[in-house]
């Protein structure tokens, strides 16, 4: 969870600093400090593998002087080396947020800058383990590269650790052979290191264990050379590994603890994780138990660290872009009051000029008071405008305000339910595993729970598939395709879905919908509306009920009802039930829980298509959820 939700806070915040771009008074680009912005760049990119820290520093100090005096380029290769630090140091959601956010300034007519971008964004899905994306962004990359032998060099290598990953040895180390014959043919030294490492790791996974130690040792050789203190790192970590194959432990361990430590000392996460996993298994099949358990305990903690550590850069993150976006504002205010001043000096020097002339052509001083008043009511007018226009903004930002305001109330209930409905079933469901790996319950115990923990279960699965429709439809708006939705056939599809809830509490479902009958809205929408009102039946509805699916026709609208046979509704709770604000949930017939945001998303779809939600209910007689939408007309 931490991952998506993560990425989802950095998007939001690269809209809110991508608007900072056009806004302000071009400021004047000084040669001088163009230069000192483009060394800052070349220097993180020399030294971000070797010292991250370091190189972060720079980079923001070199994002800073670019923002102040809107040098683009600058600002994208500043966002686009900030992405490798934070790459280096394993925290690839943020690398990706500074890689996307270095694409919209970078120039487009500099395709192998935009290639070494896309090559980046592929590399960290890659390491991400999303393999489609990572493709889809090195064919880009290929495409900006076009025939220059050190970019395609470059993709050639990240698609070579593709089909490492993806089991394909054969096609990966032939990439990695003709991306080191293009390397070669520029003599492009820290990119032949890298590929003698990917040569190493694919030939393990082949079997292939004396060419791998070989490549091993020349990646690490090379490593020195160019001071490339991350693949250091990993190929300590690499032979490690490989000595392991080949039981020779003891060497293993002595490589896993010198990969370990210089992980440490540079914030490679992923490198240290891997050592101390590393070092497990070599203590486990020395037979050292309380070695190979201790570092199984420190590489699982390595794993937590690093969780904590996304969550804290994360959090770093939004309070240095909020800072950042402080201190641009600041500077953009000083430089529009300096454009106010000048505006102001250069008006009283036409007014000293007017007047000395005036002075000397006494025969000109009327037309030129003339002139000064015609010019009077112009400033006037203007001013007014001005006014109005302020007032304007003034009353936006006013709304704004209000708006922000109501979507942080919206987000804090969103997390409440998250904390609350969703961490509750999982938390049952560990602790079951946990009693049944420990064996203080039986097969027979285990499965009793988990019978009556998988009503629990399948309402977090539903809470969840409703927030994260909800959550879409708040940051991305809701996306409408209106089309001819046939409610007979969509309520077979429903019976098909719920067929086995329907089982298991022996509730008989009826499709009663006129056949043929079609509505013009959103396909998706309309599913979406009928499987929460069908779930909240089957929730409230006893063994052996019944539920039904209705459509009636009424001037020009299909009204469309789910029936159910349950426990019904107080009177006194039906104004709550589609509002966020005054939430109400009750449990169901089977233990089955909710959060109450199903009915409020189904409010909002239904609103959207054109049409109204409503409910009739009555206790121990069962409920009615009634929604219209227009007929399709011929």
């Amino acid at each position: 969870m931490t991952r998506p939700l993560g990425l989802l806070l950095l998007l939001l915040m690269h809209s809110t600093v991508y608007a900072q771009k056009t806004s302000g008074i071009e400021p004047e680009k000084s040669p001088a400090l163009i230069k000192t912005i483009d060394s800052l760049n070349k220097l993180v990119e020399e030294t971000y593998v070797s010292a991250p820290y370091e190189a972060r520093v720079s980079a923001e100090h070199a994002l800073l002087l670019s923002e102040k005096i809107k040098y683009n380029e600058g600002t994208g290769a500043a966002f686009l080396n900030l992405g490798h630090v934070y790459w280096s140091q394993s925290y690839y959601p943020i690398s990706l947020f500074y890689f996307n956010s270095a694409l919209n300034y970078l120039p487009k007519n500099k395709p192998l800058l935009l290639a070494h971008c896309y090559s980046s964004i592929g590399r960290a899905y890659t390491d991400l383990q999303n393999y489609s994306k990572a493709i889809k962004n090195l064919d880009i990359a290929a495409r900006f590269a076009g025939h220059d032998p050190k970019m395609l060099a470059e993709v050639y290598n990240e698609r070579s650790f593709i089909y490492a990953r993806l089991k394909q040895y054969d096609k990966g180390i032939t990439l990695a052979k003709l991306a080191m014959q293009l390397s070669r043919t520029v003599n492009d030294q820290p990119a032949i290191c890298i590929l003698y490492s990917r040569l190493a790791n694919a030939n393990r996974l082949k079997g292939q264990y004396q060419q791998a130690v070989a490549y091993s040792d020349t990646a690490l050789q090379m490593s020195y050379i160019v001071n490339n203190r991350r693949l250091r790192a990993i190929s300590f970590i690499e032979r490690a590994v490989i000595y392991n194959s080949l039981n020779q432990f003891d060497k293993a361990i002595n490589l896993a603890k010198k990969g370990a430590a210089l992980s440490d000392s540079i914030g490679v996460m992923d490198g240290i994780s891997s050592a101390y996993k590393t070092m497990a298994y070599s203590f486990e099949q020395k037979r050292d138990m309380v070695q190979s358990l201790a570092y199984q305990k420190k590489y699982t903690q390595a794993l937590d660290s690093l969780s904590a550590a996304n969550k804290r850069k994360s959090t770093e993150l939004i309070q240095s872009y909020f800072e950042l976006n402080s201190r641009l504002n600041a500077i953009a205010a000083v430089e529009e009051k300096a454009g106010q001043y000048r505006e102001k000096i250069h008006l009283q020097k036409v007014i000293i000029i007017t007047l000395l002339i005036s002075l000397l052509v006494v025969i000109l001083a009327l037309s030129v008071t003339y002139y000064l008043y015609k010019q009077k009511r112009v400033l006037n007018n203007r001013m007014r405008k001005q006014h109005k226009a302020l007032l304007i903004q003034k009353e936006l930002i006013e709304d704004q305000s209000a708006n922000l305001a109501n979507i942080n109330n919206l987000k804090d209930k969103l997390l409440a339910v998250i904390g609350h409905d969703l961490r509750t079933p999982l938390a049952n469901l560990n602790s079951i595993l946990r009693l049944y790996n420990t064996r203080v319950l039986s097969d027979d115990e285990v499965q009793d729970l988990m019978k009556e923990i998988e009503p629990v279960v399948q309402g977090a699965e539903l809470t969840l598939s409703n927030l994260l429709e909800w959550a879409g439809s708040q940051i991305k708006g809701i996306n409408h395709e209106p089309s001819a939705v046939d409610i007979y056939l969509v309520g077979n599809e429903i019976d098909r879905i719920f067929g086995y809830l329907f089982q298991q509490k022996n509730i008989r479902f009826e499709n009663m919908a006129l056949p043929g009958m079609c509505v013009q809205a959103d396909e998706r929408h309309v599913k979406v509306v009928l499987s929460n009102l069908v779930s909240n039946a089957i929730k409230f509805t006893g063994n052996y009920g019944i539920i039904s699916l209705l459509s009636t026709v009424d001037e020009g609208m299909l009204v469309i009802s789910v029936n159910d046979t349950g426990n019904g509704i107080p009177a006194e709770k039906l104004s709550k039930l589609f509002s966020l604000n005054t939430k109400y949930t009750a449990t169901g017939t089977s233990g089955e829980k909710g959060t109450g945001i199903g009915l409020f998303l189904c409010k909002e779809l239904i609103e959207f298509n054109g049409g109204r939600l409503w409910v009739n209910s009555e206790l121990n007689r069962g409920s009615t959820f009634s929604f219209s939408l227009p007929l399709v007309t011929d």
